[in-house]
């Protein structure tokens, strides 16, 4: 007498989280409003992307616009090196408001 119910098992390996791209989510809440990162999910592509992010994060009908970005895509600064990047070059403080004085007879500024 063989065993039937082995014949009928079918391994199903866990989805590799590599198998579809990345895609991190930003949602507008309102017009007028920039848009917000919402977090990130994976999808086979930037059609799906949407239609997914939709049914995550915007469940109660709090967004008027979706953007999905592939994660790949997306270049960051090193907040390590913040001081050498945000910094303003020595000498050129004229590129901030501050270094200007206001005008005499120049009113509402």
């Amino acid at each position: 007498m063989s065993d039937s119910s082995s014949d009928n098992v079918v391994d199903i390996e866990p989805p590799d989280d590599n198998v579809w791209p990345l895609f991190e989510v930003f949602v507008r809440a309102s017009r007028g409003l920039s848009h917000v990162h919402a977090g990130s999910l994976h999808a086979p592509d930037a059609a799906i992307a949407v239609r997914n992010a939709r049914d995550l994060y915007t469940r109660r009908n709090e967004g008027v616009s979706i953007w999905v970005v592939p994660a790949d895509a997306i270049t960051t600064s090193d907040p390590d090196a913040k001081g050498a990047f945000f910094e303003s070059p020595q000498g050129k403080n004229y590129r901030h408001a501050t270094y200007y004085t206001q005008s005499e007879g120049v009113k509402h500024l």
